[in-house]
């Protein structure tokens, strides 16, 4: 690994680090709570990334998705909607931390129902394991990885909300992607070895995500981070 390899990995790192930890304030400072909307809660955690590390750019839309809008794929603009006093949401932000991308998921619960709890706890289970996968299979490719992730959740009972499990992430602005460019999402047709070089020369890395759905019952899940470094 040379210098500047080892200087990315840890520039990746820290902003997922300091992604992780805006969440975390966050849930400690009760803006998680039943009765706010979901934009009036993506604006605060907007405004508390700027208090805590004077973030002001986030390189995609800021998500917060509650009850049924969970289900929703990134791509879809559902309607505000309030959180309940019995709900699940999760937040999707993409802060970007001295030019460097972060872009985490997670997945909160508020009252007491067992499904919603199951599914918040089996999300970084089926990360964890579709991670170790892509580890031990030197070669695998971004459609080997997305087929595993869809085992590895149908085996535990539940659907997936999106048309990938993942996507290329860099130094801002990162390489542009594309819908019609497969190659560089985790997906179906994405062909090309997720370890080669990007078009700079440089290693690639990947961000992994994992939604979980559960139509029947009316909600989902998400949880993605960095998968390579």
């Amino acid at each position: 690994m040379t210098v500047l390899e080892a200087d990315r990995i840890a520039a990746l790192r820290d902003a997922e680090t300091k992604a992780v930890q805006l969440f975390e304030e966050a849930i400690a400072r009760g803006l998680v709570v039943p009765g706010v909307g979901e934009r009036a809660l993506s604006d605060q955690v907007r405004d508390l990334a700027n208090e805590m590390f004077g973030v002001r750019k986030f390189w995609h839309k800021r998500i917060v998705r509650s009850g049924v809008n969970t289900l929703e794929p990134y791509r879809s603009n559902p309607p505000d909607r309030t959180l309940e006093a019995d709900d699940i949401l999760f937040f999707d932000f993409g802060p970007i931390f001295e030019d460097w991308e972060a872009d985490v998921g997670r997945t909160y619960v508020l009252g007491e129902d067992q499904h919603k709890h199951r599914l918040a706890a089996d999300l970084p289970v089926i990360w964890t394991q579709a991670r170790d996968h892509f580890a031990a299979t030197p070669d695998i490719t971004g459609d080997e990885l997305f087929g595993h992730v869809l085992e590895l959740l149908t085996a535990r009972g539940w659907g997936h909300g999106a048309r990938h499990a993942g996507h290329l992430v860099g130094e801002f602005p990162h390489e542009r992607i594309e819908d019609d460019q497969t190659t560089s999402y985790i997906t179906t047709g994405s062909d090309r070895p997720m370890r080669r070089l990007d078009a700079a020369g440089q290693p690639c890395h990947w961000i992994l995500e994992v939604h979980l759905t559960d139509r029947a019952r009316g909600f989902g899940g998400f949880y993605e981070q960095l998968l390579d470094v």
